[in-house]
């Protein structure tokens, strides 16, 4: 009996509890707004008078790029590097400069699902196939940022859009989002509680710790968020998965943007399907379409960070929120559009993934030039 009792208790006590998951999830949404409120309010703070000199910096649009590139890399996420823009934005960063940085952070994100791959790398066949899916995402982005970053620089095509999309929300001459402060009264007591505990340090040092520590608070909440809502969704998503791939491009990038949604990591959504492509389960051309999708999903997080942004600077934090959503649709509707740059991520990724199969050098020469040799070298000649 006692044996049977026991038995029946254990399913109970490991299933999750999902009334407290989602109010955690909840808190960690609630912290997100408040870590960018920080963030902003800091960087204000911190750079005074020498503003100009700090955005001098990443003005050139390469070395921005290099620094989205770096930034995303190391912290493995574009949500948490697009929702630190946001902030920056917020704090008075110029769009234009922040434009290119936002471009980077989609390049740098496509390292995690290449490591996964690697775990084919006892099959050569497998690790052929697995590696050719984790780079066609790698080679779809660099030729997005090869088309829209020159067609930045020279038209300021994605800051007129994004200009255009926030206009409606503008009041007459004034640049003030009054209408959207929703989120004010719930997150100014805390970022003025933080801006209060950090003004004991000597001038403008409060600032720079403010900023650290609302960066340090937007990876832990978007960190915590991703693992809630895998526990939350996986199911689901998996269920999606399953539904959706195979199903035609337009319903396997909606599917990508709504895994990705759920997850809240693109990095995740096209991790999964590596293996699937790896074990010939799918192929790369099926799952293509799917990855592309999660661009598109990963920007809801710096969407909702955008709410968290107040005064003057308000609408230029939604503005960049909304740069990441446009660059990453037309990137869809370029690319994937036309059938000719359609197949040039496919073709290069499955060159790449014949010289992998053949020798891991490759692998270790395409990871250390595209996320550490080229981003270093254009930062230092910068």
């Amino acid at each position: 009996m006692s044996v049977q009792s026991s038995a029946i208790k254990r399913p109970d006590s490991a299933t999750p509890n999902r009334p407290l998951q989602w109010v955690a999830l909840l808190a960690m949404l609630y912290l997100l707004l408040v870590s960018v409120g920080m963030i902003g309010s800091g960087f204000k703070w911190a750079a005074g008078e020498q503003a100009k000199e700090l955005f001098a910096f990443a003005s050139n649009p390469v070395a921005g790029l290099m620094i989205g590139i770096v930034a995303t890399a190391l912290i493995q996420s574009s949500s948490t590097v697009t929702s630190i823009i946001v902030g920056l934005v917020a704090g008075g960063l110029p769009v234009e400069t922040a434009i290119p940085m936002v471009m980077g952070a989609n390049i740098g994100t496509t390292v995690t699902n290449t490591l996964v791959s690697l775990g084919h790398a006892r099959c050569k066949d497998e690790f052929r196939r697995a590696f050719t899916c984790a780079t066609v995402h790698d080679f779809f982005n660099l030729f997005a940022v090869a088309i829209f970053l020159p067609l930045e620089m020279m038209t300021g095509l994605l800051s007129k859009i994004s200009s255009w999309l926030v206009a409606p929300l503008m009041q007459a001459d004034n640049l003030s989002m009054k209408s959207l402060n929703f989120i004010k009264p719930i997150t100014k007591p805390v970022v003025n509680g933080a801006k209060s505990v950090f003004d004991v340090l000597p001038g403008n040092l409060g600032g720079v710790a403010l900023v650290i520590f609302g960066i340090v608070a937007v990876i832990v909440a978007i960190t915590v968020m991703g693992k809630l809502m895998k526990s939350l969704m996986v199911g689901k998503a998996r269920e999606v998965l399953n539904s959706a791939i195979g199903r035609g491009p337009v319903h396997g990038i909606a599917s990508g943007t709504l895994v990705t949604i759920l997850v809240q990591s693109s990095s995740t959504t096209t991790s999964l399907v590596v293996p699937l492509v790896g074990t010939n389960v799918l192929s790369v051309r099926k799952v293509y379409p799917f990855t592309l999708g999660a661009n598109i999903g990963t920007c809801i997080t710096a969407l909702l960070a955008a709410t968290a942004v107040t005064g003057d600077n308000a609408v230029f934090a939604l503005q960049i929120a909304l740069v990441h959503l446009t660059f990453n649709v037309l990137g869809i509707l370029v690319i994937f559009g036309i059938p000719f740059l359609r197949e040039l991520p496919l073709k290069c990724a499955e060159i790449l993934g014949d010289y992998a199969a053949k020798s891991k050098l490759a692998v270790v020469a395409y990871l250390t030039l595209v996320f550490i040799a080229l981003p270093g070298i254009v930062l230092s000649v910068s």
